[in-house]
């Protein structure tokens, strides 16, 4: 072969700045794109044998990286289908695009920088992001002689023969000075197990094979069993308990998908355990970022999701944007809505065990997916502070006949601390209401918020905001008679005491607290909100609060009674402390008071 020299073939006069410039943060990814140019060349050779067009001896189907550290080199070699000189020319020296104007306006972001390559099929050069230069030496499948190509990161190359007999390809790297880090083998064998764990060839590496070539998501279920899919959970997470259960999805029309999703066993902070499922396209891991994939509420879910029509190298845009993506998400938002439904059918009792778990998924599934809201109605659960459950339906015919207001509207009763909030609990079961446990303030806030606005003709109210007996007709407890004179005189005291401008006086059970404090439930969800965001809520909270004496306990009454106004006042700031105490709002110089002034009403 003669030897030649040329210019490659582009449309702007020099790529490679470019390609470093703007894929520098995500280098490492050139191994990924080498391999995985070395396992097509390898699928190609097995396609072209099947069908007849390749009569030799395949022989062994695996690629090698290989790594000289004195000579500055890595080395990714494959004996798949292999180059002709002339395929050379084709394949790697045109490069053609839209022009560099388009292409940096388009890449601009840095954020979808890494998106490049794989839009203009430059995988093979971003291996100019760690090298100083880059060789080819390839044979062909095809009767013809080897051929090797030379490039130093300039628009320059040289092509010419090689000495190399056996079919395949070696792509040679000479990696540059500032590019270093990829000369030791721990930062490769890190790339490699995380982008090529499960690709169908095997992957070597000093002498090993690192790499499943048959994961478990591209074997039939039915070849597979429970421990089957708990080993290769343990595998991906060796940190997590056992999953709940698992959704092993299989689908070739009208998109190509498979992929096993597990619910794990998490906790309320479960916003610390996204980004768990790995997206793969043949096999190739991509990214860890799935939410325009899958549902923003099963990004909770752990597992692998696999997808030829999901590109390599693909933007947030893409993903938005593209019709096969929009399926698969909404494909998975229906598995995922059939597993529930065939569980709660199956065993209701296993389901109802695994509920405080399953309840994240399905809570945040009902506030973010109005189709996935429809389909859960069914199978979402609703727990009472005694441990049992109710779907919707039969919760509210449960409730209906006591906690109906006098505008007909069944009113939901909620706790979400059963230690700090059980004065009012035991209140309201005095009452014989049914109370509901919302224990996850992260969901269950804005949950709460969302059946309110779905359930006709439903309230729902935490057991501490407003007081029970404004919302729910019961018929009037029996009322010490105060004359008006006493009513004033109660509410002028209270106004003093506690600077509000408005005292309701109610007639609660006489065994009930003296003072009742509340917020209207809009304002404590909105307190639960700045609590979840770190934000100060307190100094806001007094223009709020109602304040309600109870005229029946025997406390208001001593208060009408006591002739000596400074311990008059005393005893009204100690029973208002203790409303402000039930509700977590007393606290620094007043909580301190408070100490000291029981200290002196008990001595």
């Amino acid at each position: 072969m003669v030897q030649e020299k040329g210019t490659i073939s582009i449309h702007t006069e020099n790529i490679f700045p470019i390609i470093k410039k703007f894929l520098y943060s995500d280098h490492e990814i050139f191994l990924r794109e080498l391999v995985s140019n070395a396992i097509d060349a390898t699928q190609k050779l097995k396609a072209l044998a099947s069908i007849g067009e390749y009569g030799g001896e395949i022989g062994e189907t695996k690629v090698s990286i290989s790594l000289d550290k004195e000579a500055k080199t890595i080395t990714v070699s494959d004996n798949g289908i292999g180059m002709t000189a002339e395929e050379i020319k084709k394949y790697i020296n045109q490069i053609a695009f839209s022009g560099a104007t388009e292409f940096l306006e388009k890449y601009k972001d840095k954020q979808e920088a890494q998106q490049m390559i794989g839009h203009f099929g430059l995988g093979f050069y971003s291996s100019f992001m760690v090298a100083s230069k880059v060789e080819i030496i390839t044979k062909s499948y095809k009767d013809a002689p080897a051929a090797s190509w030379t490039c130093d990161g300039s628009t320059e190359f040289e092509i010419g023969a090689a000495e190399k007999t056996t079919r395949g390809t070696d792509i040679i790297l000479h990696v540059s000075q500032d590019s270093e880090e990829f000369l030791e083998a721990h930062r490769l064998r890190g790339i490699l197990t995380k982008y090529c764990r499960f690709l169908p060839f095997e992957i070597e590496f000093e002498g090993k094979v690192i790499n499943e070539t048959k994961p478990i998501w591209t074997k039939s279920p039915n070849d597979l069993t429970n421990e089957d899919y708990i080993k290769f959970y343990k595998e991906m997470y060796p940190t997590a308990e056992e999953p709940l259960f698992w959704i092993h999805l299989n689908v070739d029309y009208p998109f190509n998908l498979t992929g096993i999703l597990y619910f794990p066993k998490i906790k309320q902070d479960f916003v610390f355990q996204k980004n768990r499922i790995q997206l793969y396209s043949r096999q190739v891991f991509i990214t860890d970022e799935v939410k325009d994939v899958v549902p923003e509420f099963l990004t909770l879910m752990h597992g692998v999701i696999d997808s030829p029509d999901i590109p390599l190298n693909v933007s947030r845009s893409y993903l938005q944007a593209d019709g096969n993506v929009k399926k698969i998400n909404a494909h998975i938002t229906k598995k995922v809505a059939d597993k529930l439904s065939e569980l709660f059918n199956n065993d209701r009792k296993g389901y109802e065990e695994k509920w405080d778990s399953i309840g994240l998924f399905v809570k945040y599934g009902m506030m973010t997916d109005d189709k996935f809201y429809d389909r859960a109605t069914k199978f979402a659960l609703l727990k009472n502070i005694d441990s049992q459950y109710f779907t919707f339906e039969e919760y509210k015919e449960k409730v209906a006949p006591l906690q109906t207001d006098k505008s007909n509207r069944v009113v939901y009763i909620y706790t979400t601390d059963l230690d700090k909030q059980n004065a009012y609990i035991e209140s309201a079961k005095k009452q014989s209401y049914d109370i509901l446990r919302f224990d996850g303030i992260m969901v269950d806030n804005h949950f709460a918020a969302t059946l309110e606005r779905k359930l006709e003709n439903t309230l729902l109210r935490r057991v501490d905001s407003d007081t029970i007996d404004k919302l729910v007709d019961k018929g009037e407890t029996a009322a010490v008679i105060l004359s008006e004179d006493e009513q004033t005189k109660l509410k002028d005291l209270f106004k003093k005491i506690s600077g509000k401008e408005t005292i309701n006086i109610s007639s609660l059970p006489a065994d009930e607290m003296p003072v009742v404090i509340s917020l209207p439930e809009f304002m404590r969800r909105m307190k639960e909100m700045a609590v979840v965001q770190g934000m100060d809520y307190m100094k806001d909270l007094p223009a709020f609060l109602e304040v309600s004496v109870n005229a029946n306990h025997h406390l208001i009454q001593k208060l009408l009674t006591e002739s000596d106004e400074q311990r008059k006042e005393q005893l009204a700031l100690q029973v208002y402390d203790l409303a402000l105490l039930s509700q977590n709002m007393l606290g620094g110089a007043a909580l301190t008071r408070f100490i000291n002034r029981s200290v002196n009403l008990v001595s």
